[in-house]
């Protein structure tokens, strides 16, 4: 099965975007993050208005919130998505200013040659949580018996890279599976029904899976890279102010994290337990699992970080589903790592 090219991708895109405009499923209206408040100068931060994604559910304005961080000199609206992929379209179309995602959407979101973003900050983080699964009852226990199967992913994100790394560590091509794209609630539908032997996904999606009985196939635990990317758009990091509001933002998220291990792991395993319906011991378990496998941390963008993003983009290439390889490095900007890292310090 062959996948979006680089044209159908750019008009899936344009479409999706406005889609989200149009459904009006984001919280805040207008143009780019201002600076300009009534009677401001544009450079004081109480004039800046950050529209930030989240996937899943708002985790880090929870993490914000429980740390008492959350008391920011400058508004920030929180919007949920099903994936950084939708996050990517959201900027494209101007209705989200910052995005947060793995390495893979940004790649698809400058797939015409046109990106009106940059990647600015590297999060370090677990790769938990990213798994092929089959369903209770299926004889299915390796990706080596995918051979021949429908198996649903979610394209243009981290799933769609690791079924693609696995199916190769086990011999198959992209071509030995029928591969049916799907979005994370359909995906688990599908799976749950029997329309799909398997399902790649993440976060939320995997944790349901586990809940009803489905086994662990296959792991992205060693194949991703950990790195999960903060994207802006360019009117975004055109503003002075919206350029240290977005640092300052990131910085307190990273000392946020670092707050919880300091002893408060179980009080805030309670709170991403109510948010995803889940037990709090397990949530708890997940949490120190992750901060164990890799220390939740913000960077600035880097070199070795951007020809992480550009040998994903490369194996993409190699799958069909882009067809040419951007040189990612023309989306990645350093704009933000001398604020970063002056507000990493403080």
């Amino acid at each position: 099965m062959r996948v979006l090219g680089v044209r159908a991708a750019g008009r899936a895109l344009s479409l999706a975007a406005a889609a989200v405009l149009l459904t009006g499923t984001l919280t805040g209206c207008g143009g780019p993050a201002s600076a300009e408040g009534a009677g401001g100068s544009g450079d004081s931060l109480s004039s800046v208005t950050l529209r930030v994604g989240a996937t899943g559910w708002k985790r880090e304005e929870a993490l914000l919130k429980f740390a008492g961080l959350d008391d920011t000199p400058y508004q920030v609206r929180w919007s949920l998505f099903q994936g950084g992929d939708k996050q990517l379209e959201a900027v494209r179309a101007g209705a989200l200013d910052v995005a947060e995602s793995s390495e893979i959407p940004p790649v698809f979101a400058a797939a015409d040659g046109r990106p009106n973003f940059k990647v600015v900050a590297v999060q370090r983080g677990n790769t938990l949580n990213q798994e092929v699964v089959a369903p209770k009852g299926s004889k299915i226990t390796t990706i080596a018996q995918l051979k021949g199967k429908k198996v649903g992913y979610v394209k243009n994100t981290t799933a769609h890279y690791f079924l693609y790394r696995l199916l190769k560590q086990a011999g198959l091509q992209w071509d030995d599976i029928t591969a049916a794209p799907l979005e994370p609630d359909k995906g688990m539908a599908a799976l749950n029904g029997g329309a799909v032997d398997a399902f790649a996904g993440y976060g939320n999606s995997v944790i349901a899976a586990h809940q009803q009985g489905a086994r662990t196939i296959g792991s992205a635990r060693d194949i991703l890279s950990g790195n999960f990317l903060w994207t802006a758009s360019d009117g975004t990091l055109g503003s002075a102010a919206a350029r240290r509001a977005l640092a300052d933002l990131l910085a307190r998220i990273d000392r946020a994290y670092a707050y919880v291990r300091d002893g408060r792991e179980k009080e805030f395993a309670k709170v991403t337990a109510a948010a995803t319906h889940q037990p709090v011991d397990e949530a708890l378990a997940e949490f120190r699992s992750a901060e164990a496998q890799r220390r939740t941390e913000m960077r600035p963008v880097s070199a070795r970080a951007t020809a992480s993003q550009q040998e994903v983009a490369d194996s993409f290439h190699d799958l069909g589903a882009l067809r040419r390889t951007p040189k990612v490095s023309g989306f990645w900007s350093n704009a933000l790592n001398s604020p970063l890292r002056k507000a990493l310090s403080s």
